[in-house]
């Protein structure tokens, strides 16, 4: 059964990105492919482009869509084996995505990490829950440690807009008051380690990410530095890894600007804090591809659920 959790579940990015460019120019071509076949999107935390992405890509399949907010709307879920269930938690995940996996064809789901308990935020523990029990394929619209949509969508971003073979991306951090989840950030940089492309990470010290998610990525301290000569800058704020979940300094000096992005196109996932993690005139330039990125989700969201519906087809 073909799952969509990882970057690593792409068996070939140029493909799929080649893929999902044609269904842009047709979205409806294969709308006879999710008929009488229905979609369950559930989220465990906000969402607006991944929510309303999904569903126009299932949509422009001919699916059904159900949506179901469970942090508001369902019953608080238990994930321990052998759970005494006699506190605030109502019903199990082995019910649960047996039940969800009677009503629909494909789940997708939302959970962010907790940024309090490293371990088990990289247990997965609500995706890895539904996979483990569900019997549906089971698609990974933002997890504790990935964000694979959104990389896919970024990597359909890059192809659409590089005008050289190797081009050189770089991927900021920026400050932001709140402490911010890695998922985009890994996934991003899973996905640039699939690319034929001069890669630099950039960011304070103290911010590195899992090194086993970075691997041998080139990281340099110097924002200027590493920007220098950029065709794309990827700016995203991530809180730190090894004191887990801080925020260990808010550095007003790594904002995005004007001056220090050049020549570049500037990437965000959205949504952005205007003139604390960019300001405003790199937002509103012509250098700006976030409203490009936005729209990319429904395509990279499509091209996933168009193989899971080949196989189950």
């Amino acid at each position: 059964m073909k799952h969509y959790l990882s970057i690593k579940d792409i068996d070939s990015l140029p493909d799929w990105v080649s893929e999902a460019r044609k269904l842009k120019e047709n979205p409806t071509a294969h709308k006879s492919l999710g008929e009488g076949k229905t979609i369950c999107l559930l989220f465990f935390n906000n969402s607006l482009r991944t929510r309303l992405s999904t569903q126009k890509a299932a949509i422009n399949l001919g699916m059904d869509v159900m949506v179901m907010n469970f942090g508001s709307e369902g019953w608080q879920l238990e994930f321990e084996d052998g759970a005494v269930m006699n506190q605030g938690k109502s019903e199990h995940i082995k019910e649960a995505a047996k039940v969800v996996s009677q009503f629909c064809d494909i789940v997708a789901i939302r959970a962010f990490a907790s940024l309090t308990d490293k371990e088990k935020d990289e247990a997965e523990v609500v995706l890895n829950g539904f996979k483990k029990y569900a019997s549906i394929p089971v698609v990974n619209m933002e997890s504790s440690i990935a964000h694979p949509l959104q990389a896919l969508a970024d990597a359909i971003t890059l192809d659409e807009r590089s005008t050289k073979a190797t081009p050189k991306v770089v991927l900021s951090w920026a400050p932001h008051p709140k402490a911010l989840p890695h998922a985009v950030a890994n996934s991003f940089v899973e996905m640039m380690q699939l690319q034929d492309a001069d890669f630099v990470i950039t960011h304070p010290e103290g911010y590195e990410l899992n090194h086993e998610i970075t691997k041998d990525a080139a990281i340099e301290y110097d924002q200027e530095k590493a920007m220098e000569n950029a065709d794309f800058v990827y700016v995203k704020n991530w809180s730190s890894y090894s004191d887990y979940g801080k925020v260990l300094h808010q550095d007003s000096n790594w904002m995005m600007t004007s001056k220090k992005l050049g020549n570049a196109k500037f990437m965000h996932c959205l949504p952005v804090r205007r003139n604390v993690v960019v300001e405003d005139a790199v937002l509103d330039g012509e250098q700006s591809l976030v409203i490009e990125q936005a729209n990319n989700r429904t395509f990279a969201a499509q091209v996933v659920l168009k193989k899971i519906l080949d196989e189950i087809n």
